[in-house]
């Protein structure tokens, strides 16, 4: 259930679960936006509260942020919480393999935009590259950047000190997350890849011959967001020619304030 009127506050909140009672244990470092941002994007039904007191265009606009995030949800609009129940209960719509590859996100980094959505000013890109991020460069872009008018950031990146390792960043609201997620199939052994023909065939599809499937794939959607400037400025993060030229061993001696990895 989505609040009509809170929404907006509830989404670039930064405020931790635990601080609001909602946390699973000391340890669960969520956010409110993090929360918020799963329900959304995982839904098989959204429902619109309070469509009673905002207008009409912000209705419409709401929807339409929440059709960015989410395509496949179905979205109801309700007064005071009244809702028919054959409308979320029973519905059937639920498949786990769809919902994993749902997220707007997602999407989005597979080039399936949904243009309706471009007349409420809500846009998204792609940030791609073949080159790692140097970790310093890269953090200080993190710490500067203006995330106004960014509703969500998601994606895979690579650290040129954490050569073998794939980042995940993931960024809604006010809050942002960045952790390991795996290891590159480049830096797996070929024994532990998938036995299927398809899967391996899928894997080498988008293949560097040096590097394999290592690459900077960072999607963002928003409203009114400044592609130019925030490609830019990670452009500035990838490394030069001569840091290239280093290769991976001198790669591990980069200053690196990201902490540790688990």
């Amino acid at each position: 259930v989505v609040d009509a009127l809170n929404f907006a506050r509830e989404y670039v909140a930064a405020e931790g679960l635990v601080e609001r009672g909602m946390g699973l244990g000391d340890e669960d470092d969520r956010t409110i936006s993090d929360l918020l941002i799963e329900q959304v994007e995982f839904a098989d039904v959204i429902v619109i509260n309070k469509t009673d007191l905002v207008s009409t265009q912000e209705r419409d606009r709401l929807e339409a942020i929440l059709r960015t995030l989410n395509p496949e949800a179905e979205i109801v609009h309700a007064s005071f919480g009244k809702v028919p129940l054959h409308r979320i209960l029973n519905t059937g719509r639920f498949n786990l393999e769809r919902a994993q590859q749902a997220p707007g996100w997602l999407k989005e980094a597979r080039g399936e935009h949904l243009p309706e959505t471009e007349e409420y000013g809500i846009s998204s890109f792609v940030y791609e590259a073949r080159r790692p991020f140097h970790p310093q460069r890269f953090f200080e872009v993190l710490q500067a950047m203006n995330w106004s008018g960014i509703l969500r950031s998601k994606g895979f990146f690579w650290l040129a000190s954490r050569h073998d390792v794939i980042g995940t960043w993931s960024q809604a609201g006010g809050a942002s997350r960045i952790e390991p997620t795996g290891i590159w199939w480049h830096a797996t052994p070929q024994d532990d890849w998938p036995e299927s023909p398809e899967e391996r065939a899928a894997i080498r599809e988008d293949w560097h011959p040096e590097w394999g499937d290592r690459m900077q794939q960072l999607v963002f959607i928003g409203i009114g967001m400044d592609q130019a400037t925030i490609s830019a400025a990670l452009d500035t993060c990838l490394l030069d020619d001569e840091e290239m030229s280093e290769g991976p061993d001198a790669w591990t001696e980069y200053p690196d304030p990201f902490g540790p990895w688990e």
